[in-house]
């Protein structure tokens, strides 16, 4: 039953179609209020009323029925009251049908999403700056893919630039294969941190590096190679953090994918007359919209990352022919996605409007900031492997005995370090805690996954879920059963907002709203009519409270 749908169908507003009256329709911050609204000050220049004129006119005219059994006007709100019976056996009925597709839909049919996340840089370490794009990303592309669209996620590898020659220079100088292969990503960094080091002594390793780069480019053949052994290292170490994480991929095209689609972007710019010589550089003057020039070549011919950004949007909507070009990249890079934006709409691609900076805060340690050039990173491969020791020790410490405590460790370990990474919202600047994300009493993942665990044991003991009859409902049965009933409402505004941490919110007062249910009414010992629809409310409970965290990229563990 779609309760918005059902009211806009009843009242009637000249000027304004059922869909749009039904857009207009909210859920009241506090159900005393009523369980729908619709504000009628949108209405008040069509209507030449006011609001609270308009508000009491409808109410007059409104007849209520089986599903709305009360109406009311306040303060330019038509508010109303659902047959609160009629409504949770609704809810119940359809969360216990739908199981884990509950709260789907095909909005998205037909429409394809490009979003591009995570970016890793090849041979440098996968660190905890890269959390943030990482499960916002992927936690986005799982919630379109929900609601019907063609979700197509990709890692924008970096793996094009002088530091691969500064890296050659380094490994030539300084390095071995066996070395490297045993140490991996890390050792890598050694190397990287030792060149910048010594360039501080012997500025000419710059042309240096320089000149390595360039080989590169131009394919000579053994630092091609070299270049493709630091990029299978990295991509296999990066691909067992992505396991742990629940993330995926379809495309994997970097930076050095579009080293032959460039120059005929560069062309275009010449074509249309927007490319000017700048102390040698070629540049597009973008002073009439306040922004400095975006830079397409440097003064020795060198591409930057925006004629390479150029040319990957050009190819993602050839290719995709996408709704939304999405770039999950932290705020530092607003002016360049401003710049690039701009750049498109001035090349006459009308669909410019479509490309979107979800722009999001640094993640730091208590310690302080990081740099990769001085070797102050903090590996997030470090970071799970001490939130899931942490854990493990909690568990091992409150339920000795619990089976496959290792599993769970890691499923509760690694979800705290995500939930915590998606829980404020996207643009703030986090400063990671160990204790905070691994509280279970606070409004962390441990604690969402500490509720399901709750719901999945109550189902276990209570075995089949017979049938039952509403006959009386308390307030903790209604709100909870309420709540359930918003969270395709609360997905679809995720997406519309570019913010999983609606999810995560919608989860903690989810559980919130159980953990108070469970206390408050008698499940087990009940008569069996109480008992059964008691049940099922835990089951929706607990399915939905499953399918907010397998969107977030969480497990889901029967016990803890």
């Amino acid at each position: 039953m779609d309760y918005k749908k059902h009211i806009a169908s009843k009242l009637n507003l000249e000027g304004f179609t059922e869909e749009e009256i039904a857009s207009f329709i909210a859920l009241p911050p506090n159900t005393e209020l009523g369980d729908y609204a619709l504000p009628c000050f949108r209405f008040a220049k069509a209507m030449r009323m006011s609001p609270v004129a308009i508000a009491e006119k409808l109410k007059g005219e409104f007849e209520t029925d089986e599903f709305i059994e009360e109406v009311n006007s306040a303060s330019g709100y038509l508010n109303f009251r659902v047959n609160r019976k009629t409504f949770v056996r609704d809810v119940l009925s359809e969360v216990l049908s739908a199981g884990e597709k509950y709260g789907s839909s095909d909005e998205g049919k037909g429409k394809t999403i490009c979003i591009d996340y995570s970016s890793v840089n090849i041979a440098k370490p996968f660190h905890i700056g890269h959390l943030s794009t990482t499960v916002i990303g992927a936690a986005l592309y799982r919630t379109y893919k929900f609601l019907g669209y063609n979700a197509v996620g990709i890692n924008h590898l970096g793996d094009y630039g002088t530091q691969f020659g500064k890296l050659i220079v380094a490994f030539g100088k300084w390095g071995d294969r066996k070395t490297v292969e045993e140490g991996g990503v890390r050792e890598l960094m050694k190397l990287y941190v030792r060149f910048h080091e010594e360039a501080e002594k012997n500025p000419e390793l710059d042309d240096e590096a320089r000149r390595e780069f360039k080989k590169i480019e131009q394919g000579d053949k053994s630092a091609n190679e070299l270049f493709e052994f630091f990029k299978a290292l990295t991509l296999n170490e990066v691909g067992k953090i992505y396991e742990r994480l629940n993330v995926s991929f379809d495309s994997y095209a970097g930076e050095s994918f579009y080293n032959d689609k460039m120059q005929p972007v560069v062309n275009e710019l010449k074509e249309k007359g927007l490319l000017k010589t700048s102390d040698g550089a070629e540049i597009v003057d973008l002073s009439d919209y306040n922004m400095p020039p975006c830079i397409i070549l440097r003064s020795d011919g060198a591409s930057l990352y925006a004629t390479r950004d150029l040319a990957a949007a050009i190819y993602r909507k050839n290719t995709y022919d996408f709704a939304k070009n999405l770039y999950v990249v932290a705020y530092q890079q607003n002016l360049h996605f401003k710049q690039l934006f701009k750049v498109l709409e001035l090349m006459g691609k009308d669909w410019a409007k479509d490309c979107v900076h979800v722009a999001f805060g640094m993640v730091s340690m208590e310690d302080g900031a990081m740099s990769t050039r001085h070797g102050k990173v903090v590996f997030l491969e470090d970071v799970l492997n001490r939130t899931v020791e942490k854990c493990l020790s909690i568990i091992t410490e409150k339920s000795p005995e619990l089976p496959d405590k290792e599993k769970i460790a890691e499923q509760v370990g690694t979800g705290a370090v995500v939930f915590g990474a998606l829980s404020n919202g996207r643009i703030k600047d986090i400063v990671f805690s160990y204790d905070k994300v691994l509280n279970f009493d606070g409004e962390t993942g441990p604690y969402v996954q500490y509720t399901a665990a709750r719901c999945f044991s109550v189902l276990s003991k209570g075995g089949e879920i017979g049938k039952y009859e509403i006959k009386d409902m308390n307030k903790s049965e209604y709100e909870l059963a309420a709540h359930i009933s918003k969270l395709n409402e609360t997905l679809s505004s995720a997406l519309e907002k570019y913010e999983p941490s609606f999810i995560t919110r919608y989860a903690v007062d989810l559980a919130q709203l159980y953990n108070k249910f469970y206390f408050d009414c008698k499940i087990l010992g009940e008569e069996e009519n109480v008992k059964n629809f008691r049940l099922a409310l835990t089951k929706a409970t607990h399915t939905t409270l499953s399918i907010c965290l397998k969107l977030l990229g969480i497990g889901v563990p029967e016990r803890m």
